[in-house]
């Protein structure tokens, strides 16, 4: 572990689960008190109608409050018509609560919680997150657009995501295999962000931020819809962070600089964004290069060596064609290319000093064709066919000085993939969804996914949904190919696909202007692929260890009240198992809570955003424990001030809580101690 040096040691887990338990139960009854005691009002009014909220009728609730998704079907529709289990969060929230990155954002979601080494972020959802992969089992989409690379499949979700936080318009998170509609690496969910249109902009916005640890961003953004048809928007931004100085106990002997890493913590990027639209066309591309410094001493880097960093480069560019024809079918048409680059420096004593160099670079091309159409009434067809050309996949590991190559990897491969769905409303409250997708990748035999959902409204307002799905996940260029020379990792190009089914009921409630969701999953994967340690060779590699199962429930209330009250509590539970030893897995919390609530301090003046996360204990690598912890949250906001500026006031860690995450096998440490309490002040400025 580690501690901010000149702080002292960890604090008592029980001192700190009582103060948390008084924490959330205070939070908990300003929540209930919101609930029970203020009048419900609805968001937005129909057209024309002034009469009080009493008098309205379930339907005209149920139409202004269910929200639309585009991410389950490729379509939009109703998350009640979805099948699956959706989360919405959207640009308010993200101002409300102060998010920074699309890490901050999925950490406040219903079963979600998130990992950090001090190097990248790792989501996990349903009990799942393994040490050692880079987040390839969630599929992450902008604008529908894969953003996961060719080389790790990493779904970037930290500072290296590619598009800044504010130019989000909302979050979809489908839950459940996606393989159906999307392919490979949709195992656990689909998570598409989508992005913020010309006329939301309306002109020329920046923003500047300052936070602890020196930590400084800046934006720009230009947005203009010229005509209906027509419509721009540019945006770059720029962040600069240096970091901690840090302690780590593991290290702690004069040969390790006593366990001090000072200087070696930073973090920068700069990203760029462009969305142009005329007519029935759209062009779309991103950019983002950072850089992060290592502190942790990981891949047996020399500890606290300001020369130990890595530097993640992405960018895409995506141009599609999409017609409607008549209002009952549509079709799209899309051409892509992607870029990746990664660079790590590590200085490594072997002895003598050596900079250590890791490179990947991965480019594709590709293009996708999407037809959507209602036949015979009843039945909502899609269909698709996608095709994705690896024709750069490239690894190299290398020691500068003295030059020694231990790896020079240069591939390529390819997938096409072809999916049909039907949407068949069997009743007028019972809809069945159906579907499969099929996959021929160069290297493994063709893979065929189904997805089945019946969604049955029993009475007004309540939608029950009987789900099926199917996944895999394609082991990728790292897991396959990446050897250092047999130094500490070797290759198994003998890996298969694992794959996963799943089993979920959900139950989705409004009344008023309340949702309550309960949901029940059970999960079974196999071959599933896993960082190991060879006993052979002592070695780490991928492997396909075993078959995992896990199993939960979760449940949510959301609501919206009087005076632009808003609050939202979740609760998740899930066991997870190893089936050939029964045990359960490493970095899967028991128990995830949720809550949030914003209401305002003074009326179009002053607004403030409470967030409360609870996470469960999780097993480390060596089977020890990192204790469960509680983290609150808190962002004042202001109203319009003098020529539409607004400012921003986030306190994170506000109790400033000592808490570790479970680590990889790439580092000695087997969790890794998290920030205490940090602040951030944004301006945004409007003209």
């Amino acid at each position: 572990m580690f501690l901010p040096v000149n702080q002292g040691g960890i604090m008592n887990f029980d001192r700190l689960h009582d103060r948390a338990r008084g924490v959330f139960v205070f939070f908990a009854g300003v929540v209930f008190f919101c609930f029970t005691a203020l009048p419900a009002t609805a968001g937005t009014m129909p057209a024309g109608t002034t009469k009080d909220l009493t008098e309205w009728s379930l339907e005209d609730l149920m139409e202004i409050e269910v929200d639309t998704v585009y991410g389950a079907a490729k379509r939009e529709q109703k998350v009640t018509e979805a099948p699956s289990s959706v989360s919405i969060i959207t640009a308010a929230d993200i101002r409300q609560y102060g998010y920074r990155t699309l890490a901050d954002i999925l950490k406040s979601v219903r079963g979600f919680y998130v990992t950090y080494d001090r190097n990248y972020h790792y989501v996990g959802t349903r009990g799942f997150s393994r040490p050692g992969d880079y987040n390839s089992r969630v599929l992450l989409l902008v604008d529908g657009h894969r953003i996961n690379n060719n080389i790790y499949d990493t779904a970037a979700i930290g500072t290296e995501f590619i598009l800044d936080v504010d130019l989000i318009d909302r979050v979809e998170v489908v839950r459940g295999p996606g393989s159906s509609i999307y392919g490979s690496n949709a195992f656990f969910g689909v998570i598409n962000v989508i992005t913020k249109k010309a006329r939301a902009v309306k002109g020329m916005e920046v923003s500047a931020e300052a936070g602890s640890f020196d930590a400084y961003k800046g934006r720009a953004t230009f947005g203009k819809q010229f005509r209906d048809d027509f419509g721009v928007l540019l945006s770059g931004s720029y962040y600069r962070s240096k970091g901690q100085n840090l302690y780590f106990k593991e290290y702690d002997a004069p040969a390790t600089n006593n366990g001090r890493s000072d200087n070696a913590d930073a973090d920068r990027y700069g990203s760029v964004f462009a969305n142009v639209q005329f007519r029935d066309l759209t062009f779309q591309g991103g950019y983002v290069s950072r850089t992060k410094g290592i502190s942790t001493g990981a891949w047996n880097a020399i500890l606290g060596d300001d020369g130990t960093d890595t530097t993640d480069a992405q960018g895409y560019a995506d141009l599609r064609y999409r017609k409607a024809f008549d209002g009952d079918h549509d079709l799209m048409l899309r051409f892509f290319y992607d870029y990746y680059r990664y660079d790590g420096s590590y200085m490594i004593n072997y002895p003598p000093v050596t900079l250590s160099r890791d490179v990947a670079i991965g480019k594709l091309w590709g293009g996708e064709v999407l037809y959507n159409r209602k036949v015979f009434e009843r039945h909502k067809l899609t269909a698709g066919l996608e095709y994705q050309d690896n024709f750069v996949q490239t690894q190299r590991n290398y020691d500068e000085s003295p030059y020694a190559s231990y790896l020079s990897e240069q591939r390529g491969s390819y997938v096409l993939g072809a999916h049909f769905q039907d949407e068949f409303t069997i009743l007028d409250n019972l809809i069945l969804n159906a579907g499969a997708r099929y996959d021929h990748y160069k290297d493994f035999r063709g893979r065929i996914n189904p997805r089945a959902g019946l969604i049955y409204n029993p009475l007004d307002g309540t939608t029950l949904k009987f789900l099926y799905g199917e996944a895999f996940r394609a082991p990728n260029t790292y897991e396959l190919y990446y050897n250092d020379g047999n130094i500490a990792q070797q290759a198994n190009p003998d890996l298969d696909p694992e794959t996963i089914r799943t089993y979920e009921i959900v139950l989705e409630q409004y009344i008023r202007n309340f949702r309550f969701t309960v949901s029940g999953f059970y999960y079974d994967m196999k071959n599933l692929i896993t960082q190991v340690t060879d006993p052979v060779s002592g070695l780490l590699v991928f492997r396909n260890a075993g078959d995992v199962t896990g199993k939960g429930f979760e449940l949510e209330l959301e609501g919206k009240w009087a005076n632009e009250v808003t609050g939202r509590v979740s609760y998740s539970f899930t066991e997870t198992e190893d089936k050939e030893t029964g045990t359960s897995l490493t970095n899967s919390p028991k128990h995830l809570v949720k809550l949030n609530t914003s209401f305002p301090l003074i009326r179009d003046k002053l607004s403030t955003g409470i967030e409360v996360q609870y996470t469960g204990p999780r097993k480390t690598l060596n089977g020890s424990d990192a204790g469960g912890f509680l983290v609150a949250n808190l962002t004042f906001n202001s109203g319009k001030l003098f020529n539409d500026m607004v400012v921003s006031a986030s306190v994170y860690n506000l109790f400033d809580q000592k808490y570790s995450d479970p680590v990889s096998k790439d580092i000695m440490q087997n969790a890794i101690e998290q920030d205490g309490r940090t602040f951030r002040l944004k301006f945004t400025y409007r003209f």
